[in-house]
């Protein structure tokens, strides 16, 4: 995976986690300015997601990004709102990280 893909990816799991907080806060308090902030970051990101697509292929852009941003909301959740995991779904991030890792592997061939 070229630098540049992997560039793209992390600005666009920076924008997809804004909206996740920006959805929390509407969760929190009804206030639909947060509503209309966290649908059109949503847009900006899935926009982001096309470009990566056309560089990075649709199966291996999607599953690293859905992985990368499991991984960081987690960390927001954990951090900012003191939301807990189980043992098992605590396991599952492993998992996703093990999952993330393989796919990213470097391989011999040119991909």
């Amino acid at each position: 995976m070229r630098a540049t893909v992997l560039l793209w990816l992390a600005g666009s799991s920076v924008i997809f986690l804004a909206a996740a907080t920006a959805t929390r806060h509407y969760v929190g308090n009804n206030n639909i300015v947060w509503l209309l902030l966290s649908l059109s970051l949503y847009v900006v990101g899935n926009l982001v997601m096309v470009r990566i697509m056309r560089e990075g292929g649709l199966g291996l852009a999607v599953s690293i990004s859905a992985i990368a941003q499991l991984l960081l909301v987690n960390l927001v959740a954990f951090a900012l709102y003191g939301e807990r995991l189980t043992a098992m779904q605590m396991s599952g991030l492993v998992l996703g990280i093990a999952s993330m890792t393989l796919l990213m592997w470097p391989q011999g061939g040119s991909t």
